[in-house]
């Protein structure tokens, strides 16, 4: 901790950090780059460092997407199965990284897999957390046809995240695609409302909704520009918040 940091005061004391499968991945060659985890848990180990709470749940759409393949004629639930695998697999590459870096962690699992990871019980995660260990949720909600914004959403409520923090490739929320769209507008500001009524993308409908229905703001920003993470949680406006119902 910088002596800046010690006049400064977390405003986030427990956050989940929501990671897409594809954050994972640099090169569409390599499903887990080991150099962008590394990046990404040096990233978490500096916030964890200021006494925050950290709880992750990632995606895995790096490996496998079950939507896709429902849409090319698999059966539902067995490709949502298959999915949720996908984010076990990263879940326990995201540890590995964690540990190495000495970051005590724990991967819980919506379903059974006791030989890789915990089951998910509420008390249990909490727990966790209070030790100061990182809690990675892994396996989504458990359930087919829900998603892993769901699933963040949801873990977010349960265990009283103050804030969900939705690392992404750009720098927040934008009108349209920025990469593709030179005009694209960003917001720096938004509401739960806005983000269902014009489709921004940031999350599925019924994440948003469970957000907004629980008071809970979601910060979208940049994961891999390093810093975004500390400057968060020390209260810095980065990228685009999502809260409220009017833009006043």
């Amino acid at each position: 901790m910088t002596p800046k940091d010690r006049t400064r005061r977390v405003v986030y004391n427990r956050i989940l950090l929501k990671l897409s499968g594809e954050a994972l991945r640099a090169d569409r060659h390599l499903e887990i780059d080991p150099d962008i985890v590394k990046k990404i848990a040096d990233e978490i180990q500096d916030i964890q460092k200021l006494s925050v709470q950290v709880a992750i749940v990632v995606g895995g759409g790096n490996i496998f997407r079950g939507l896709s393949a429902s849409a090319r004629g698999m059966d539902r639930v067995a490709a949502d199965h298959m999915g949720m695998l996908a984010t076990v697999i990263n879940s326990l590459a995201l540890q590995d990284f964690l540990e190495r870096d000495g970051v005590p962690t724990r991967v819980l699992s919506a379903v059974r897999l006791e030989a890789m990871a915990e089951p998910y019980i509420r008390r249990r995660a909490i727990g966790h957390l209070c030790k100061g260990r990182v809690v990675i949720f892994a396996a989504g909600t458990g359930n087919p046809y829900f998603t892993t914004d769901t699933a963040a959403a949801l873990r977010a409520i349960e265990i009283q995240a103050d804030a969900i923090l939705k690392g992404t490739k750009v720098d927040g929320i934008y009108s349209s695609d920025p990469v593709t769209n030179k005009d694209a507008v960003k917001f720096e500001k938004t509401t739960y409302a806005e983000v269902i009524e014009k489709e921004l993308g940031v999350m599925d409908a019924t994440a948003v909704t469970l957000c907004r229905e629980n008071h809970i703001p979601i910060i979208v920003f940049k994961l891999l520009e390093i810093g975004n993470l500390r400057k968060i949680v020390l209260g810095e406006r980065i990228g685009t918040i999502v809260e409220g119902d009017t833009n006043d």
